[in-house]
């Protein structure tokens, strides 16, 4: 599955991590995961999220508080791969990992079983920029394949996976379509018109909303649209802070601001699209 970020060569598989021809070597480390962000593919020292905004999100996220989301993307990719048995997923921007392990286990719970045994079994990569990020969920989903990479230089072969997932994570379409196979479908989740729009009447002014317009993805066709909306209210200051640390919008906060809405714990509106695309 994996290829060389450097030469694009195959990776091989061994004891201690992976090697293409050409002898560039990728240890994997303890926790299972595998780093192919080579220095050139790098814009800071250490690119994404940190291990406390790891923390604030894993904690935000499994105590539930974005299940629908996660549950919406399960049943739309479940009801694309119905057909496709033991399906390879990709998670682009995996983070630490919830969104990953929930719907490798819902697709895997979807799939036949054979008379002759269990259902085959359901393969997930996920890939993020963020090295404390794939090191948090490695360590925690040992079932799933992860690795440190870039979005925008997939280091995977052509044709890899059945479906891809990118929930806000930034990408390329070519390299997209590059690992989709033919036939193959691409799930996006982006923030919708109202998203966080409580926030936003804090820092801004005039407040512009998330712009409606589906984006074209090359070598996708866009198939389908979901918009899923709820109100969250926080029920304590340490809810309030987890989600801050989760989104950009929380670093335009300043602290006199930040301080209000923890005494306040405003109900907060939760908006996004989901897109479904096809592989042409």
């Amino acid at each position: 599955m994996y290829r060389c970020p450097l030469c694009q060569l195959a990776l091989v598989s061994s004891p201690s991590g992976y090697q293409c021809a050409n002898r560039h070597q990728f240890d994997r480390a303890k926790e299972g995961y595998v780093n192919l962000l080579p220095v050139q593919q790098k814009k800071s020292l250490d690119p994404g999220d940190s291990a406390d905004m790891i923390q604030a999100r894993r904690n935000f996220l499994e105590a539930g508080f974005y299940q629908p989301l996660s549950d919406a993307v399960n049943d739309m990719l479940a009801r694309v791969l119905e057909q496709t048995a033991a399906p390879t997923l990709l998670d682009i921007g995996c983070g630490e990992g919830y969104y990953s392990q929930r719907l490798q286990n819902f697709i895997q719970t979807q799939q036949v079983v054979d008379l002759n045994g269990p259902a085959p079994a359901v393969s997930l990569y996920g890939i993020d920029i963020s090295k404390a990020a794939i090191k948090a969920a490695a360590k925690k989903y040992r079932q799933l394949q992860f690795a440190v990479a870039s979005s925008y230089h997939l280091p995977f072969a052509d044709q890899s996976f059945a479906a891809l997932l990118r929930i806000y994570a930034p990408s390329q379409s070519s390299e997209l379509a590059r690992v989709c196979k033919a036939g193959g479908w691409l799930c996006t989740v982006t923030p919708a018109p109202e998203h966080l729009i409580e926030l936003k009447q804090k820092i801004y002014q005039e407040p512009r909303l998330h712009r409606a317009e589906i984006a074209e993805e090359a070598g996708f066709n866009h198939q389908q649209r979901q918009q899923l909306s709820w109100n969250w209210q926080p029920q304590s200051a340490t809810q309030l802070e987890q989600l801050l640390q989760m989104i950009p919008l929380g670093y335009r906060l300043i602290a006199e601001v930040r301080q209000q809405l923890i005494v306040e714990l405003p109900a907060i509106t939760l908006d996004f699209y989901l897109d479904l695309y096809q592989r042409q």
